[in-house]
């Protein structure tokens, strides 16, 4: 399952959304990056982030911030451009470094702006299945699953890793498309055979090659949802795919539908903030949006 084609896709539907803006009201969609610390991941992603956001017709600005900056100093950096008119989406950088209270910083974000749908307040929402903004890596591979046809309804669905920003609300998402789900974490007991079971694994561990092939159960679709230096995913994917009816590769399945989705709802949060009917940006939607 490749996410490059229908990525692309997004992208250029939300920037003919965006050009109308520009064309019929003056303005750009604009969103708001706060980048925390140093982490070299973290900065090659928002680059390449703001690159594909510019050729979409987003503006961008970076706000980054020390790792030894107070919780306090990021928050006030939020609340500043959550009043900011001219700001529609806000995208606070993962990972937060510690010690600074990560939870605290995403609950300064309102719920208008909250694009990739880490507040608390966004994730009830998505968990009871009503409007909100997503979180883009969920609801990628949501659109992922539908542009290959897979059908949830009735399946039986593994999701690894909790997060809440990957793991909870994907497994919100399947509940709510009516698939039977597990979800399995760092100290879920006999994994392996948990994961045999299942006819759909979204895999988020965080462990490179995490999952190997002899787990899968032949004709399973599997999603890997993990980037690791290398870059490899969560899943060995030489092995997997022998026994996968699909599977994603890592670069080049999820990661572009990511970025594609952060687009689409950045533009479609600028046409909620003016009061203009959504174009192809989708505003948002009962989970699960396929």
């Amino acid at each position: 399952m490749l996410g490059r084609d229908p990525a692309q896709r997004l992208i250029a539907a939300a920037g003919e959304s965006a050009a109308r803006l520009r064309r019929d009201r003056g303005i750009s969609p604009r969103l708001a990056n706060v980048l925390i610390g140093d982490d070299p991941s973290s900065a090659v992603y928002v680059r390449m982030e703001q690159r594909r956001c510019r050729e979409a017709g987003i503006d961008t600005v970076l706000h980054a911030l020390p790792a030894s900056a107070p919780t306090g100093h990021v928050i006030e950096c939020v609340r500043a451009l959550a009043a900011d008119s001219t700001v529609h989406a806000i995208l606070v950088q993962h990972p937060v470094p510690a010690p600074i209270d990560k939870r605290a910083v995403f609950e300064a974000i309102p719920p208008e702006k909250d694009i990739d749908g880490v507040s608390s307040a966004t994730l009830g929402r998505v968990l009871l299945g009503m409007p909100a903004w997503i979180p883009c890596t969920p609801r990628g591979i949501m659109l992922l699953l539908a542009e290959y046809k897979v059908t949830l309804d009735g399946v039986h669905a593994c999701v690894i890793g909790r997060s809440p920003i990957l793991g909870r609300p994907m497994a919100s998402l399947l509940i709510n498309a009516h698939a039977t789900v597990t979800l399995c974490h760092s100290r879920t007991r006999d994994l392996p055979d948990i994961v045999r079971q299942a006819d759909l694994l979204i895999a988020a561990a965080g462990r490179p090659r995490f999952v190997r092939g002899d787990w899968i159960k032949p004709g399973a679709v599997v999603v890997d949802a993990g980037y690791n230096e290398g870059p490899v995913g969560d899943v060995d994917f030489e092995s997997a795919c022998r026994r996968a009816a699909l599977i994603t590769p890592v670069p080049g399945g999820v990661g572009p539908m990511t970025i594609a989705v952060l687009i689409d709802q950045t533009v479609a949060a600028a046409e909620r903030r003016l009061g203009v009917s959504a174009g192809a940006a989708a505003a948002p939607s009962p989970a699960p949006i396929i």
